[in-house]
């Protein structure tokens, strides 16, 4: 019988990870699939080309390796708690290079805003290097609202990242980020598996606390501060990182050179909520 929740898997990232997931919008894992199962899926997409290729997700051997992938499954557990739902639908952007670039866009359906209450994975059952045209994001583009329809324009974007990756390599990400797939230009046949996890719980810091971690003096700068007015990013990774730990309604901004923004302080940041967690060395000083 298919498994439809994750119920048994450990929370495997620190604050730190969290927060760093908060302000770039994607994690990736590289070659974290054993090769035997790369090249299983491989055959599997070469039998079934269709775009989705669902039945795959009726195979132990690929609900074991890949969709609960140990290293993958302990990060989607951190960041959508516990008891979140494993895909039901698998796609797969099988490309037959060379190829051109596709346009920046984000993918349809999405819910902008500060919850995390969904994840999009991407799993490459072959190498896929710069010449064979993998996926390119723009880290921390996830908190800036736009539509596919007004980013045909764009072409290259500083900062963008290009997912090169090894066979077995996985990445997730949030799921309204900026992304696009490269230019290729070797030949070949490059299948790359997406598919969707959400939550069913609500938010709570249940992933592995670090005791040193001070909500007050922890950089929130994002990639993302490029694309917004000044310090907007980290007032909006500030927001996602909160409503992660299960601590939003703490949340406030009270203008001017107030927490969260970047600095060297010499006390505790203006504005900083009350109630948020301290480590034990800074609030008995």
């Amino acid at each position: 019988m298919k498994k439809e929740k994750c119920n048994d898997c450990k929370a495997t990232l620190t604050d730190s990870q969290v927060l760093e997931f908060c302000k770039n919008g994607y994690m990736l894992f590289k070659g974290v699939v054993p090769e035997e199962i790369n090249r299983k899926t491989t055959h599997y997409c070469e039998q079934d080309d269709y775009y989705e290729p669902t039945r795959i997700l009726d195979e132990d051997w690929f609900i074991d390796n890949v969709i609960l992938n140990r290293k993958v499954a302990g990060a989607v557990r951190s960041l959508l708690g516990q008891d979140f739902h494993l895909p039901i639908l698998m796609s797969n952007h099988r490309m037959k290079a060379p190829y051109p670039q596709q346009n920046w866009h984000v993918d349809g359906n999405f819910d902008f805003g500060h919850e995390l209450n969904y994840l999009q994975v991407f799993y490459y059952p072959q190498d896929t290097p710069l010449e064979m045209g993998p996926t390119q994001i723009l880290p921390g583009s996830h908190l800036v609202h736009n539509k596919a329809k007004f980013m045909a324009h764009l072409g290259g974007i500083a900062g963008t990242m290009s997912a090169t990756a090894p066979a077995g390599s996985i990445f997730i990400t949030a799921y309204q980020i900026w992304h696009r797939r490269g230019r290729a230009t070797a030949e070949g046949m490059r299948n790359m598996l997406k598919y969707f996890y959400w939550r069913t719980t609500p938010p709570v810091r249940d992933w592995i606390v670090e005791d040193d971690f001070d909500f007050a003096t922890v950089e929130y700068e994002s990639p993302t501060d490029q694309l917004v007015e000044q310090f907007r990013g980290s007032v909006k990774v500030a927001k996602m990182f909160l409503w992660l730990c299960g601590e939003y309604e703490k949340f406030q901004n009270l203008g001017g050179q107030s927490w969260p923004l970047p600095a060297h302080r010499n006390d505790t940041p203006y504005g900083f909520p009350e109630g948020l967690p301290r480590p034990k060395k800074t609030s008995e000083q």
